[in-house]
């Protein structure tokens, strides 16, 4: 069992009253938009416009305009991680990490509807005639009666982790993590039909006519008699990772890691059909009249000659990880995880694509880790390697000449230098902005990963996996600086006049007064230990953690919150521009808040236990070799946490015990696994919810 540390109990209660009288409110700008999008549906709803739904792993959104615009319909979704959505008749249901949630009303408010189902994790909802069937990581179960009881179907399911059902007259089939099977009696016994499938891990399946279609890790398969054999159908398809599929017409649209391909012959031949699609990690489709949307990593898109060109549908659909937030001037600019650069002129209030250039990676998405300025030139780090853009982010150029490894965390500049901070392989160092790099890791352990930079006068600091370490010759040679530092995962560092602070992994805050001799704690009032980023006003600084948003007057002594409105508590980025202080968060975009309402408001603070059972994102995402993962539990409870392959085979046991109730984090090494998509999953209880993890090598 691998080391599992517990960050925060319920202990205390503080109030620190301090002068004013207002409450200090956060709110979210209008943007950037995108995020995740899991699945759709479409509802006829009388006016001709049907209702379109997207499910994200921030809830239910509703268009009723074709995707122009976007409304949240998640009240009542205690579990808001959307992975499936059906309709029938005004039933709407959707299948969640934590179950099904029924609504009769167009999402306006929703219900449990789970009695009966020991597995709450629904890949997949379809309807045969007034039969409701689940397919769930532990099988397929059929409800009778509109979700109020389910029971499970799956007998001569040998693979039970489904990912897909379909139904073609009185056969239904199931897609799993070993190939495809067909039940012709509503579920009570299946049999398996993967004759010729030669990746076992489906992820969609669709018919056209009388042939079924089976999206693959491994292409596109063709079935012409109900499954009994199968054949390759995916020339001209250039990437075989497929996530979904769908029928418009005579027309056949696969949707994979890398764009939408499109076949007019049954997928004889393929073709891409991605003109405009600025996020090509498509995970689902919808059909509307002769309108096509497809379910990206950056939000929705639309189609309306038959995937010829692609446009962006996702106003009002705010669920965007920001990883990290740079002022130059007046401009406010976000780097997103998946989604490059986007700029705000307005105070967030309204934020626009700035990622011209800044070309994808080869995960189809570009993750901005880091941004740094250097008089007119703003620079960002990336999976891909280091960009540059000379005009405000209207256009980016590569600048990796010599950057011999590109999958970077952190940037700094240090008068005419520019260092960049590699997600594994240490510190390179440019005196000509970007034109050409060099390694700069003398005294730096091997393979290490660099997260974290701060400049101190002639003093460069680096916060890593290892610690931190100085140099005082511009990287020539560094030494540690980690003595008192009781946690060596630093994710953040920030200078305060003399003060130098650094945030990290599963230790909280500490503080040094002499350049880094020696370090102390500095986590009074912190009841979140995970700091990933530090802003400084004055005698004021800020600390955003995976708890939220605390404030410190007094140099790091005594903390408190600083998080009323914030609704997601997962700060990654904090920057200053004029008078307000930002927030990019793991999830919900960008959030601004006065900074006089923040200084002076009268707080409470609440130590608490967690409420409710939870697994976060691993952090770093993707990772090599290492990432941390976070849970939560409100009672004590027996935990499993393992890692599983796509095709359902266990890589990991990091937690198998009883745990008071807290809130954990735990590491995982996987340092003899190939690159690739794993899954991670927690059981406590009867709450099961999973992670998907990316290893990159």
């Amino acid at each position: 069992m691998k080391t599992i540390i517990k960050f925060f109990a319920s202990l205390l209660f503080a109030v620190l009253l301090l002068s004013g009288t207002s409450i200090a409110q956060w709110v979210q700008t209008n943007g950037p938009y995108g995020g995740s999008i899991n699945c759709f549906a479409v509802s006829p709803n009388g006016t001709g416009i049907p209702n379109l739904y997207a499910g994200t792993p921030a809830g239910v959104f509703l268009s009723t305009d074709n995707g122009t615009t976007w409304a949240a319909a998640s009240t009542g979704l205690t579990n808001p991680n959307i992975r499936s959505i059906a309709v029938s008749g005004t039933n709407l249901f959707a299948g969640t990490s934590g179950g099904v949630f029924l609504s009769t009303n167009n999402g306006a408010s929703w219900t449990a509807a789970s009695t009966g189902l020991p597995n709450t994790y629904v890949h997949a909802l379809a309807f045969s005639g007034t039969n409701l069937f689940a397919g769930t990581e532990g099988g397929v179960f059929l409800s009778t009666n509109n979700g109020s009881t389910w029971t499970k179907a799956s007998t001569g399911l040998t693979n039970t982790y489904v990912r897909s059902v379909t139904v073609l007259d009185m056969n239904l089939f199931a897609g799993t993590g070993g190939g495809v099977f067909l039940s012709t009696n509503n579920g009570a016994t299946w049999t398996a039909a993967s004759t010729g499938l030669m990746n076992p891990y489906v992820h969609a399946l669709a018919f056209s006519g009388t042939n079924l279609f089976a999206g693959t890790e491994g292409g596109v398969f063709l079935s012409t008699n109900n499954g009994t054999t199968w054949t390759k159908t995916s020339t001209g398809l250039t990437n075989t990772y497929v996530r979904s599929v769908t029928v418009l017409g005579t027309n056949l649209f696969a949707g994979t890691g890398g764009g939408v391909f499109l076949s007019t012959n049954n997928g004889t031949t393929w073709a891409k059909t991605s003109t405009g699609l600025t996020n090509t990690a498509v995970y689902a489709f919808a059909v509307s009249g002769t309108n096509l949307f497809a379910a990206t990593d950056g939000g929705v898109f639309l189609s309306t000659n038959n995937g010829t060109t692609w446009s962006t549908a996702s106003t009002g659909l705010t669920h965007t990880y920001v990883r990290t937030l740079a002022v130059p001037g007046m401009n406010l600019f976000a780097g997103t995880d998946g989604g490059g650069v986007f700029l705000s002129s307005n105070n967030g209030t309204s934020w626009s694509a700035a990622s011209n250039g800044l070309t994808f990676s080869p995960f189809t998405h570009t993750s901005v880790y880091a941004l740094a300025i250097s008089g007119t030139n703003l620079f960002a780090a990336t999976d891909g390697g280091v960009f540059l853009s000379s005009n405000n982010g209207t256009s980016w150029r590569s600048v990796n000449t010599g950057l011999t490894y590109t999958d970077l965390r952190a940037l700094a500049v240090s008068g005419s230098n520019l260092f960049a901070g590699t997600n594994g392989r240490g510190v390179f160092l440019s005196t000509n902005n970007g034109t050409s790099w060099t390694a700069a890791n003398t005294g730096l352990p091997q393979y290490i990963y660099v997260f974290a930079f701060a400049v101190s006068g002639t003093n460069l600091f680096a916060g890593t996996s290892g610690g931190i370490f100085l140099s005082t010759n511009n990287g020539t040679t560094w030494t540690s600086a980690s003595t008192g530092l009781t946690n060596t995962g630093v994710l953040s560092l920030t200078v305060s006049g003399t003060n130098l602070f650094a945030g990290t992994s599963s230790g909280g805050i500490f503080l040094s007064t002499d350049n880094g001799t020696s370090w102390a704690s500095a986590n009074t009032g912190l009841p979140n230990i995970s700091v990933y980023a530090f802003a400084v006003s004055g005698m004021n600084l800020f600390a955003g953690t995976s708890g939220g948003i605390f404030l410190s007057t007094n140099n790091g002594t005594t903390w408190t919150s600083a998080s009323t409105g914030l609704t997601n508590s997962a700060v990654l980025a904090l920057a200053l521009l004029g008078t307000n202080l930002f927030a990019g968060t793991s999830g919900d975009g960008v959030w601004r808040c006065p900074l006089s309402e923040l200084v002076t408001s009268s707080q409470e603070l609440a130590i608490e236990l967690p409420t409710h059972f939870s697994l976060g994102q691993n952090y770093p995402n993707p990772f090599n070799p290492s990432t941390m993962i976070q849970f939560a539990i409100p009672k004590p409870t027996h935990v499993e946490l393992k890692v599983f392959t796509s095709s359902g085979r266990e890589v990991g046991a990091l937690v198998s015990e009883t745990l008071t109730a807290g809130t954990y984090r735990t590491q995982w090494d996987a340092t003899e696994l190939p690159s690739g998509v794993y899954f991670c999953r927690m059981r406590a209880g009867k709450f099961m919810d999973t992670r998907k993890i990316l290893l990159v090598k």
